[in-house]
């Protein structure tokens, strides 16, 4: 009896990896977006003070370019993410942009989450747009004093625009866990956005005309330090969301292999782990070499550094991140359900339609939850923090280095060359 229920059994559902085609679209609408949010906040939060202490001639330069950026992607966020709806209001193959016009503030949560993202979007690009005009005749306003206040609200409408993905569509059940989802969702697309949108800002800014030879030192090495802190508290706010995340969705590492869903996952932590190697390559290695160059007053190229080094690897850090935002649509569901509804279909005697497979309750929160969660969110923040200091008493011992070394072996140090 036994073996004739096993012969009889219907085999375990295949999850769909999903198409390529909705992944391309899903991933122009967060490169858009979370770039629009990355260049604004490392404007307003790195590049232009920077600019403003030590670079004033390169100040309209910085703010014009990185706000020009910002706003062709907010532009740019609006077609995409109509071209997302149009494809999901198709109903198969093709794009309804009909539809999903009308559908923006139907009426309903989602119409109006809808309608707000795209209005946010052309809001903050309207935003942006004075700062990137820099009239001959009258003082432009990138060196304005408006210009704090411009990228202050573009940032808001973006980070807003940006929530809006993950903001609940319907009245929920239990407020107190869900309003901490969307904590926890926020926390992970606003790291990744000030994290990758603030390397492509970078690598523009490397571009030749946006600052001074003679303030580029001075200028990169306060840009740098700034933008470090900003990147290591999203890589803390990625990785602590990021398990909550994998807490949520996971039953064990066995997961990860065993379920579409763990092996997408897989390939997502595999890129997130390149981006922290070179991250800590850059924080460790290339960092603490260009400060301690400005404050030695070294006067090798350091442009060679900067230009062939440190934006290389940047670029290298923007291609994984896009690659990570290609692979992160095909995350449907979960694992733990896939793994649940592998083992119902296959102890089942007949066939049962994947839409009406069961599903798993979600996963109670306990006491130890809490005090695991604590526990990692403490480990985290103290990591990030060493690290920090680590860089900085790097480039220090790099600095009494240089000052100990006779002059005529200075420009003889290949690491900088």
């Amino acid at each position: 009896m036994p073996h004739a229920l096993t012969s009889l059994a219907a085999a375990a559902p295949s999850t769909p990896l999903g198409s390529f085609e909705d992944s391309a679209v899903a991933w122009a609408t967060w490169v858009t977006l979370m770039g629009f949010v990355g260049v604004t906040a490392l404007a307003l939060l790195c590049a232009v003070p920077a600019a403003a202490r030590v670079a004033s001639g390169a100040l309209g330069a910085v703010t014009s370019r990185l706000a020009l950026a910002a706003a062709v992607l907010g532009l740019l966020a609006v077609p995409a993410v109509l071209t997302d709806l149009a494809h999901g209001a198709s109903h198969g193959e093709g794009y309804d942009y009909s539809a999903a016009w009308n559908s923006l503030y139907d009426g309903s949560n989602a119409g109006r989450l809808s309608g707000l993202e795209v209005t946010l979007c052309l809001v903050g690009a309207a935003l942006l747009a004075p700062l990137a005009v820099r009239p001959m005749t009258v003082r432009p306003v990138a060196t304005g004093r408006w210009r704090g206040s411009l990228l202050g609200a573009g940032l808001a409408a973006g980070a807003v625009a940006l929530g809006t993905t993950r903001f609940p569509t319907k009245t929920p059940a239990d407020w107190g866990r869900t309003g901490f989802e969307t904590l926890i969702w926020m926390l992970h697309l606003l790291g990744g956005a000030v994290w990758l949108g603030g390397l492509a800002g970078l690598l523009l800014l490397a571009l030749p005309g946006a600052v001074p030879a003679a303030e580029r030192r001075a200028f990169w090495s306060i840009t740098i330090r700034r933008f470090s802190v900003a990147a290591m508290s999203c890589v803390a706010a990625i990785t602590l969301s990021g398990l909550f995340l994998y807490w949520e969705h996971v039953d064990g590492l066995g997961q990860l292999t065993s379920t579409m869903y763990g092996r997408v996952l897989g390939v997502k932590i595999l890129i997130f782990g390149g981006l922290l190697l070179l991250g800590a390559f850059n924080q460790f290695w290339l960092h603490p070499r260009i400060e301690a160059l400005r404050d030695e007053g070294d006067q090798r190229p350091l442009l060679t550094v900067l230009l062939r080094r440190f934006p290389l690897v940047v670029a290298v850090e923007i291609l994984l991140g896009t690659a990570l935002l290609f692979v992160a649509p095909f995350l449907h569901g979960s694992a733990r359900n896939q793994a649940y509804q592998a083992q119902v279909a296959e102890q089942s005697a007949t066939p049962i339609p994947a839409k009406k497979l069961p599903k798993l309750p979600a996963k109670e929160v306990s006491a130890s939850t809490w005090g695991w969660g604590t526990a990692e969110t403490i480990a985290v923040i103290a990591v990030m923090g060493a690290g920090y200091r680590l860089s900085g008493q790097l480039a220090r011992r790099r600095r009494s280095a240089l000052g100990a070394t006779p002059e005529p072996a200075v420009p003889a140090v290949p690491a900088t060359s």
